[in-house]
């Protein structure tokens, strides 16, 4: 049947199609695509000369090539109180003055606490939505009429009249699969908080390879922007990723295996032939990474500080990736990963050591909670 103007499906996609092609022109560039060239500094938010900025994606706007992640483990200072609220102003503060121009917040607590943090200097930074409390992951709110009710509610809590991305939070375990339901949901509510004007920009935040392949090839109006993991010991698969015969993790199948299906590629080939912004969760493997375990410890300062320089070199090194998102719980943490991004990418023999030995005790560090970054994420 020929599709007409009045057609939902065309004009959603004549919507989302010019809303990327405003994204585009409003940065500066001159067409979507990671890698696209830049002629001159990029029309961006806090812009720093001495900052990388990375097209996200489709949706045409420059992101920092590290942003700030929303958590703040270990930080000495409860939610809420004074020493909190100036910790989290000071952070954005620096992340400003560095060029640090991206923070995802994923839970109820994140988004009260970064808006309030930004209040008066908005337009300094993209701000990335997530109310993971009251979304795909909670049975209650696996339909479009209940993910708009939590948006509209924090929203107005938070005091935000839009935000650029919101990604919704979905399943993360191999074994659970959300259905065709789940899907028309997630892509039904984005779309009319994008109508409504509230929303930039949208995408998922998933664990689940196969699965947010699948969306990627499904709704590439919609998913913009995909948040999953990428840690210092992430790999490329060689051809795609499998959920494993123990269902509780994955495992890279190679090129050539009897039942390759060209439709399951890896997340990076993925992401590349969609252009999706990919924004990594988890580079410090929730501070497993560090001798300090990501507290702030003067004693190991030097060594942690090397390690995370180290890790922000490595990730980069995929180009895939748009930006890591490392949750940072001090300025001179947020100083120490915008150094990083000016240093050289490539490790000379003696850092291929010592990151190897940093990966390998970050693996053996893991909480019994987060051994899910390796099974999940070591092949991507």
């Amino acid at each position: 049947m020929a599709q007409s103007t009045n057609n939902p499906i065309t004009r959603r996609r004549f919507i989302q199609s010019t809303a990327a092609a405003a994204g585009a022109i409003a940065a500066g560039i001159p067409g979507a695509g990671h890698g696209a060239e830049v002629s001159g500094p990029p029309k961006t938010r806090s812009y720093n000369p001495n900052m990388e900025y990375r097209q996200l994606g489709k949706t045409g706007i420059m992101v920092s090539a590290v942003a700030l992640g929303g958590h703040w483990k270990k930080l000495p200072h409860a939610f809420g109180t004074e020493e909190f609220k100036k910790n989290r102003s000071d952070v954005i503060g620096a992340c400003i003055d560095h060029g640090i121009n991206y923070v995802d917040a994923c839970s109820s607590k994140e988004v009260l606490a970064y808006t309030e943090a930004l209040r008066g200097r908005r337009d300094k930074m993209y701000l990335g939505y997530s109310f993971y409390e009251h979304e795909m992951r909670n049975k209650d709110y696996q339909t479009s009429e209940k993910l708009l009710e939590g948006f509209d509610d924090l929203m107005s809590r938070a005091r935000l009249e839009y935000v650029d991305l919101w990604r919704i939070t979905c399943y993360w375990k191999p074994a659970t699969d959300h259905t065709a339901a789940h899907e028309e949901a997630i892509v039904t509510a984005l779309e009319k908080a994008r109508q409504a004007g509230k929303v930039r920009f949208t995408g998922i935040s998933t664990h689940k390879h196969d699965w947010g392949i699948h969306m990627m090839n499904t709704y590439p109006e919609h998913i913009q922007v995909i948040v999953v993991p990428y840690t210092a010991g992430s790999k490329k698969a060689h051809a795609r990723v499998d959920v494993a015969p123990d269902k509780k993790s994955w495992e890279a199948v190679p090129d050539g295996m009897a039942d390759y299906d060209e439709s399951m590629v890896s997340v990076i080939e993925a992401v590349k032939k969609h252009n999706v912004g990919w924004l990594g969760i988890k580079p410090f493997a929730s501070g497993s990474l560090f001798k300090s375990r990501g507290a702030i410890n003067p004693k190991t300062k030097d060594v942690d500080d090397q390690r995370a320089r180290m890790t922000i070199r490595y990730v980069l090194c995929n180009e895939a990736l748009t930006a890591p998102i490392p949750g940072l719980i001090s300025v001179d943490q947020v100083k120490n990963v915008a150094l990083a991004v000016t240093e050289r990418r490539k490790f000379d023999t003696a850092e291929e050591r010592a990151f190897e030995e940093a990966v390998d005790e970050m693996w053996a560090n893991l909480l019994k909670n987060y051994l899910w970054l390796r099974q999940q994420w070591q092949w991507v």
